[in-house]
């Protein structure tokens, strides 16, 4: 959801120039193999291994159009076991990207790309980072925002100068309230 509207509703307004890194909940959260989130994270990790593929080739752009389409597999139309090959010729990429989803060599710049946001907001979070250089220069970042559909227009764009705002503010460290409602994905995007 957040990355839906930084993409349709921020992102135009604000001249913003997106950079999507990794973040493995594999890595993150290390659960056992034995336990039932062990296979979704495993899945989802290998489909990080196909992104930063993608990457290597100089294919900066197309990442994120690897990222919405495996988004889209899994949250609109409730598929995790699409077929990789697929998803890549669909975004018109090689297919041959596929086999790096059982390459354990793509696995040191996932973590060192993941590590870079962690480093930035702490290890008790989880996804999503957003990170910006702050007009002094810094470069900070904030986990969040957690929403569970894209606000829209105006209230769209002061969601985003709040939380930049907020991360301008020495000190700033935490706003947070319970999750009461599941995200609403809206219509499966084109």
């Amino acid at each position: 959801m957040t990355a839906r509207w930084v993409v349709d509703e921020v992102a135009p307004k604000r001249d913003l120039s997106i950079i999507w890194q990794p973040i493995s909940l594999l890595f993150k959260n290390e659960p056992p193999v034995d336990s039932p989130y062990y296979e979704s994270t495993a899945t989802t990790h290998k489909m990080l291994r196909v992104m930063e593929a993608v990457r290597a080739k100089g294919q900066e752009s197309e990442v994120f159009d690897l990222y919405w389409e495996f988004g889209t597999r899994i949250h609109h139309d409730g598929d995790r076991d699409f077929d990789l090959k697929e998803a890549l010729v669909n975004v018109g990429l090689d297919e041959a990207h596929s086999a790096a989803a059982e390459d354990d060599s793509w696995d040191a710049v996932i973590r060192e790309r993941m590590d870079e946001g962690l480093a930035l907001v702490g290890t008790d979070v989880g996804t999503p980072i957003i990170a910006w250089d702050r007009k002094d220069g810094e470069r900070v970042g904030l986990f969040g925002p957690v929403i569970t559909r894209v606000p829209k227009g105006e209230d769209s764009l002061k969601l985003w100068d709040a939380m930049i705002t907020m991360g301008d503010i020495e000190g700033f460290w935490e706003l947070k309230k319970t999750r009461t409602e599941r995200p609403e994905f809206g219509e499966r995007p084109t």
